[in-house]
């Protein structure tokens, strides 16, 4: 893991393997470790970055997390890592840092990869109602009552929330769901039907927080990508990373390639 400070803020981030540069965003209520299964394969071939958003994980934020926030911090990493144009792979609400970050700076984005997350107001608000309106001086609890409540059974995924047990780790959930803000992607809509990369939507047949139908179908419609679903639920990283990873490695194959075939129409 590597520990990387942007201004006042520090990312704590995964960075392995030698190649183009793909960057993986993680969402709601994970880390940079929703990766783990897909990053060992993936980086044999590419430069694999998965960093803990600002405020998540073991990264810390000076200033505010909401998702618009994150797009400019994202940027700010890029420079200081040196990296002028990555693939980007986003999951759940990281899906919105990486929808305001194409639109803001298309130039720095050689692919884009949306998977089980955002589109325009539709955002699942209502998951995250109870920790946004949690009590901070109950704050010790969250971590432990929000896994009941998912009725985790992954161990990883059990051990991704449960970093997030005590004091300090509820508040930063209860700060990071209460910066959510929808308007951020629905402000967006006709921009992101302009973007110039080739762009992917991946979800998981049984997503039952943002579902296929709702969300995962018009999203692709907007971005005028190819829509890949796959078996599996919201955290597809962790439910299905072998049919992943050959989604991804076929798709950015195509994005890097000089013929004049269309990534985005790619069967994978």
């Amino acid at each position: 893991m590597a520990s990387v400070r942007v201004g006042q803020d520090q990312f704590e981030l995964i960075d392995q393997g030698k190649g183009d540069p793909v960057v993986l965003l993680h969402g709601f209520p994970t880390s940079r470790l929703l990766w783990q299964r897909v990053v060992p394969t993936l980086s044999e071939r590419y430069r694999v970055l998965a960093p803990d958003l600002l405020g998540y994980g073991k990264s810390s934020a000076a200033g505010p997390v909401d998702l618009a926030s994150q797009a400019d911090a994202l940027l700010r990493l890029f420079d200081v890592l040196d990296l002028p144009r990555v693939a980007l792979v986003a999951h759940d609400i990281g899906t919105a840092a990486a929808q305001i970050l194409a639109v803001r700076a298309p130039d720095r984005l050689r692919a884009l990869v949306l998977m089980d997350g955002v589109h325009g107001k539709a955002w699942a608000m209502e998951a995250v109602e109870s920790i946004r309106t949690w009590d901070p001086a109950k704050a010790a609890s969250l971590a432990k009552v929000l896994a009941r409540t998912m009725r985790v059974k992954d161990p990883a995924l059990r051990e991704i929330v449960a970093s997030y047990e005590g004091e300090e780790g509820g508040r930063r959930l209860i700060r990071a769901a209460q910066a959510f803000d929808p308007r951020q992607t629905e402000s967006i809509g006709e921009q992101l039907g302009r973007l110039p990369m080739p762009s992917l939507v991946v979800w998981g047949d049984h997503d039952e927080y943002l579902p296929l139908r709702e969300v995962g179908e018009p999203l692709a419609k907007t971005l005028g990508a190819r829509l890949v679903v796959l078996p599996g639920g919201h955290f597809l990283p962790l439910d299905n990373a072998d049919d992943l990873v050959a989604t991804l490695l076929s798709f950015l194959a195509a994005a890097r390639s000089p013929s004049p075939c269309n990534p985005n129409s790619l069967a994978t």
